[in-house]
């Protein structure tokens, strides 16, 4: 079994109206003028998934700053949901604070989305060490058992389109503000996991995963050593970052590694299951209050 969790679609009217679109939103202009970027429809997701052996592929729409554009991409992916049931999950995106952005992740946990995300937050226009900015779609989240995928980078290495300003420590300090939702940091959380060896942190990022998305361009194959030997590793989910990366590009990463049995599959599937079991089973815990 192999759940990817991290893979970007687009609704045909946005890759039809990119160049538009873009004059509004320079998060989004930046990426797309990449030398990386790759443009994908569902139909490309599933043509891929058939090719390269996915059993199942979280998806999920651009988070722009325009919470109608958000709403576009959402129904894409609804309609997906309803046309590969058995093969596709979804995550919401939203445009954090805007009106109606409420209202949207309750519709689309109503329409069987799981998440919400992948939330770019300087792209967005959010402080995620601010809980006077987070704690109503944090709250929301864990009333409704979603859980949040953001990305987070490295404060190091080479600068390249999307990197963002979200590190180890604004990420650490939101799992500090909303410790009662379960919380993705894409891209290995930016190094966050390093910090698990520390028992104060371990403890205050009990409600972080890590996925694993764009990791060929950013590690060696010796990081998933790494996560092993940190204990961790049950906190990574196989995340590809479709379609600017496939599984085959990854399938020889763990091999060179020699990752591989019971450890490799809870990274490809185990993994995603167990946080969809523990993030449904927070329904009902008591709400996040507003910060004064």
């Amino acid at each position: 079994m192999i759940t990817d969790t991290h893979v970007h679609v687009f609704p045909p009217d946005v890759i039809r109206d990119w160049e538009k679109i873009a004059r509004k939103e320079a998060h989004f202009a930046s990426l797309v003028r990449g030398k990386v970027h790759r443009w994908a429809t569902v139909e490309d997701v599933v043509d891929s998934m058939n090719l390269t052996g996915i059993d199942e592929s979280w998806i999920f729409g651009f988070a722009f700053e325009d919470q109608g554009l958000c709403r576009l991409c959402n129904d894409y992916v609804i309609d997906a949901l309803k046309q590969h049931p058995d093969g596709l999950r979804g995550l919401a995106v939203v445009s954090p604070g805007c009106a109606g952005c409420e209202a949207e992740l309750v519709r689309c946990r109503n329409a069987g989305m799981i998440g919400v995300g992948e939330l770019f937050p300087q792209g967005q226009g959010v402080d995620i060490t601010d809980p006077r900015q987070t704690w109503r779609l944090a709250s929301l989240a864990h009333e409704t058992g979603m859980f949040l995928l953001i990305h987070t980078a490295e404060p190091v290495g080479h600068d390249y389109p999307g990197k963002g300003n979200v590190g180890p420590k604004e990420a650490a300090m939101f799992c500090i503000n909303h410790p009662e939702v379960s919380v993705v940091f894409a891209h290995f959380g930016g190094g966050l996991w390093q910090y698990e060896l520390m028992p104060e942190m371990k403890r205050v990022l009990s409600n972080a995963w890590y996925d694993t998305a764009a990791f060929p361009w950013l590690y060696s194959p010796k990081v998933l050593l790494a996560i092993d030997g940190a204990g961790v590793s049950e906190k990574f989910l196989y995340g590809s970052d479709f379609p600017i990366l496939t599984y085959q590009r990854y399938s020889t990463l763990w091999e060179q590694a020699g990752l591989k049995g019971e450890k490799l599959e809870k990274i490809l599937s185990g993994n995603a299951e167990t946080l969809r079991r523990k993030t449904s089973e927070k329904v009902g815990m008591a709400p996040c209050t507003s910060p004064s």
